[in-house]
């Protein structure tokens, strides 16, 4: 029997199995049933970390998807079919899952016996959710680690996950660390960004980017040119001068109102003059369902911690953090032993590859310019960075491999769940991130 490619796709917060269908669907349609290969592609949709179980944090999730995959592939041993190859594909949380999992699987040496071969990403937050200079960002910067549990905490990156305290999302970009070795393993690393309109995600951390090119795209006439056969998929984009920058007319206040739609659901939504009756009940409508949001999202968040709790207590098998932990113990003990006999000079050496045997805080003090330039105002899609999150992207721009793409969906209230076709079942309008799956599945390496 042909070896088997084994393709292991995550969802993201809040997520199932069936928001990764579509993105199932091409990849088999465009790599499944290739002739006379000796390699045949299964695919695993992750469903163990699902619903309420992906409040429980980025390395819970990571635990649960690693350990799914090492058993999908003890099931085809029975069978007699024999994983030789490995590619993940993440989205939105799910790609920060993906990272976290091929750490634990590069701990158990399960790279030796299978080679890597693709890693992506879909609108990830590699670098967490930066802040930005508004209101809102602020507010959710503060209600999300109380509300979204362990990964809410991970998310705006004020966990301390690490034994001397490092967040997991800085430990996860860390070179010395297993997560980062583990992910240069991979040939292929492709990672897709939503240029615009992605309230979820920003485009900074989904691109591994400081800036945003993109933040006001109608004014600073940057051009962007698509590739012609996958539609909404960035080819290439430059900036024009200023004098030649072109803005759009604006439009008349009739155009304006008969135009405009209630920040609702496409099915609630309603043409003029219907919409201007929805509005009239918004002041009813939207402080009802941010209190039963609210209600529904702490209840979970509540039941996440106390399963947490369990899950530390019926733990039976150290996970990286505990090793991490141990081997940071031992390391101070030797300092001792050192300190108090100078003339000794023992080599410590860790039996996993990156751990935490050098957990520096904080990268150095930016200079007297650079402090004067950040007090500088920043216009409002620029985002406020942390020196950590500053440090995760150089780290992560140095891997030679890594490959961006970009999504251009203009139109849309929220571009997040168009990139994968999360519900085109409810949504139509989903279906138009199929032009980013194919390109996806296009440049798989099977």
């Amino acid at each position: 029997m042909p070896d088997v490619h084994l393709l292991v796709l995550i969802h993201g917060m809040w997520g199932n199995p069936s928001n990764l269908a579509h993105a199932n669907k091409i990849i088999r349609e465009v790599k499944g049933e290739v002739e006379d290969s000796e390699i045949k592609l299964e695919v695993l949709v992750a469903e163990t970390n699902k619903d309420e179980s992906t409040y429980d944090g980025i390395d819970w999730g990571g635990e649960r998807v690693a350990e799914e995959i090492r058993q999908k592939t003890a099931d085809l041993e029975k069978e007699g079919r024999k994983v030789t190859r490995f590619s993940v594909t993440g989205y939105s949380l799910g790609g920060l899952v993906a990272r976290y999992a091929i750490g634990v699987l590069h701990q158990s040496k399960f790279f030796e016996t299978v080679k890597p071969v693709n890693f992506n990403t879909l609108t990830t937050p590699h670098i967490g959710i930066p802040r930005f200079p508004s209101t809102f960002s602020l507010i959710s910067s503060f209600l999300g680690p109380r509300l979204l549990s362990r990964s809410g905490e991970q998310f705006f990156c004020v966990d301390k996950w690490s034994p001397r305290g490092r967040p997991l999302i800085e430990v996860l970009a860390d070179p010395d660390r297993i997560f980062y070795q583990a992910l240069i393993l991979f040939p292929n690393i492709r990672i897709y960004a939503n240029a615009i309109n992605d309230l979820t995600v920003p485009y900074v951390t989904s691109s591994i980017s400081a800036e945003d090119p993109f933040g006001e795209y109608e004014k600073n006439g940057i051009q962007i040119d698509f590739h012609e056969k996958y539609k909404h998929v960035i080819k290439s984009y430059s900036a024009l001068p200023l004098s030649s920058t072109t803005t759009k007319e604006p439009k008349g206040w009739f155009e304006t109102i008969r135009n405009i739609r209630p920040p609702l659901p496409p099915r609630f939504q309603a043409e003029f003059p219907l919409n201007l009756a929805v509005y009239t009940l918004l002041p009813i409508l939207f402080p009802t369902f941010i209190c039963l949001a609210l209600i529904r999202i702490s209840f979970q968040s509540h039941q996440s911690r106390g399963r947490l709790r369990h899950l530390e207590a019926q733990s039976t098998r150290d996970r990286l953090v505990h090793i991490i932990g141990k081997l940071e113990s031992e390391l101070e003990s030797v300092a001792v032993d050192l300190y108090d006999d100078p003339a000794g000079t023992p080599v410590v050496t860790s039996p996993i590859p990156g751990a935490d045997l050098a957990d520096e805080s904080s990268p150095a003090e930016p200079t007297k310019g650079q402090g004067k330039k950040s007090r500088s105002k920043p216009p409002p899609y620029q985002p406020l960075l942390t020196p950590g999150q500053l440090q995760c992207i150089e780290n992560l721009n140095k891997i030679p491999q890594l490959k961006k793409e970009r999504a251009f969906f203009e139109g849309v209230r929220n571009s997040h769940p168009v990139i994968i076709c999360r519900d085109s079942k409810m949504f139509k309008h989903h279906l138009e991130g199929e032009g980013v799956l194919r390109h996806w599945a296009d440049h798989f390496e099977l």
